[in-house]
């Protein structure tokens, strides 16, 4: 029993860093709204940009609510903790996409009160704080934050709360941790480098192209600057270890740095991930004509998110460590579902596979015509 419920719990880890980094992809729709004044100079060009990313809105949206369903059900101590204690920053989050949701069905309404500049401002708020908040709530799970667990308060009648948070924040303080900052911000520029891949290969006019692969420098530079410098600082800084014996946790000196190579299957991915960010970003802006890159830079995104969220949560440590009380951070062990409820999602998720087959034919049903000019002026049924 001991050995099944250890499995599930690294497989539920697994299916929810896995939603995680397809979150991080799909941001390539924040990343575009971002971009809506800078590539598209007239109102026919950025009617073409939004057109892009609004028919992929749904997919961000859908996976990051499945993805706090999935934190929910199979690490629940998680999601009480943070979504219940950090609120604040998940409040901003889901008002985000919220904006984003609105905007999108509104935005192209005749006689919509606020006017179409209002709504597509929305749109750049979105994809500037989407992407900046979700990277720096992600940080948390390699530079902890502040709250207390304490199961004995279960009992108590009078408040019968497991976590408390221990400043009157309430997650807003992850945005002035520094770390974390350079994380969102390796995010937000991520989400833009892809915007502008996606751009190359689903927008069929010439000046669109032009810009969007002038821009993809730019842009993958920040990038590069912000991601590194976060990276290399993961690689050097103390990690929080959980001793498999006693379950005590403790300090552990490069903890993340040994976590990949002592799970060498994880360093691979990472590897292969990376490579295929580059390769996509590099023959894009080599090339003139080749407009394969998002799928390649694409890929290459899940598989390092995916090895990075793999490297939070497994090899004994803490995901989410508490700079309050150290004794407090969640591990796959303390925070998971029962055995049983595991084992019961676990037949579930046998059907993943035909979601993903379902997202797959429907993404490719949206993209068989690319966007156009004379589309989006013939066309009443556009964003």
């Amino acid at each position: 029993m001991d050995a099944t419920y250890t499995f599930l719990q690294h497989y539920w880890w697994f299916l929810v860093s896995l939603l995680g980094a397809l979150l991080v992809f799909l941001l390539f729709v924040q990343g575009g709204q971002s971009l809506l004044f800078t590539i598209g100079k007239t109102s026919t060009q950025q009617k073409m940009l939004l057109n892009s990313t609004g028919r992929k809105w749904e997919f961000t949206f859908t996976t990051l609510v499945t993805f706090g369903g999935a934190f929910f059900a199979s690490f629940p101590l998680f999601y009480s903790t943070s979504f219940g204690g950090a609120y604040w920053v998940w409040i901003l989050i889901l008002l985000c996409f919220v904006l984003q949701a609105v905007s999108y069905e509104y935005q192209a309404k005749k006689g919509n009160l606020l006017g179409k500049k209002t709504y597509q401002v929305f749109l750049l708020l979105n994809g500037i704080l989407g992407p900046v908040l979700l990277g720096a709530a992600v940080g948390t799970f390699f530079n902890g934050a502040n709250f207390i667990v304490d199961k004995s308060q279960l009992t108590s009648i009078g408040s019968p709360v497991i976590s408390s948070w221990q400043t009157a924040w309430h997650g807003l303080e992850a945005a002035f941790v520094i770390w974390n900052v350079l994380l969102g911000l390796a995010v937000f520029f991520l989400a833009r480098v892809l915007a502008l891949l996606y751009f190359v290969n689903n927008i069929d006019d010439d000046e669109i192209q032009k810009k969007s692969r002038k821009q993809l420098i730019i842009e993958t530079v920040l990038f590069l600057v912000f991601f590194l410098t976060f990276f290399v600082h993961l690689l050097l800084q103390e990690g929080f270890a959980v001793n498999p014996e006693t379950k005590e946790i403790s300090m552990e000196s490069n903890k993340y740095f040994n976590n990949f190579i002592q799970m060498p299957v994880v360093l691979v991915v990472l590897l292969v991930g990376v490579v295929g960010v580059l390769f996509g970003i590099g023959k894009t802006i080599l090339s003139s004509t080749w407009k394969k890159g998002i799928w390649f830079a694409g890929t290459g995104t899940v598989l390092t998110v995916l090895a990075l969220l793999l490297c939070a949560g497994w090899n004994d440590t803490a995901y989410y460590p508490s700079l309050a009380d150290r004794q407090s951070s969640l591990t796959i062990q303390n925070s998971c579902s029962s055995l049983f409820t595991l084992k019961t999602m676990a037949y579930v998720s046998l059907l993943i596979p035909l979601v993903l087959a379902y997202i797959v034919y429907a993404w490719r049903a949206l993209d068989i015509h690319k966007i156009t000019k004379k589309e989006m002026e013939e066309n009443e049924h556009t964003y």
